[in-house]
């Protein structure tokens, strides 16, 4: 099964040939985000993107991110951020 995951566009280049910086269930990563700009990269500062494999497949508001996060979550397919186990 292959999903994507929910994540928040933290930072970006100056084009979309660098990776943009995005947090994924309070964990920061480094995203391709060629997928979803159509326009300069810095206009996607603090959207929600659907990640899969590192790279971002589609844009999300926030409270289809938030749902989605919390149902995978329940299903316990991601971490609950601060809460990892030792």
């Amino acid at each position: 099964m292959c999903i994507g995951i929910p994540g928040k566009i933290l930072s970006v280049g100056s084009d979309i040939h660098q990776p943009a910086w995005v947090e994924i269930s309070g964990v920061q990563r480094k995203v391709n985000i060629a997928l979803v700009c159509e326009d300069s990269p810095a206009a996607l500062l603090g959207r929600w993107v659907l990640v899969h494999v590192g790279f971002a497949m589609s844009l999300m508001d926030e409270h289809e991110a938030q749902d989605t996060l919390m149902t995978l979550q329940s299903m316990q397919v991601v971490g609950y951020p601060g809460n990892e186990e030792k």
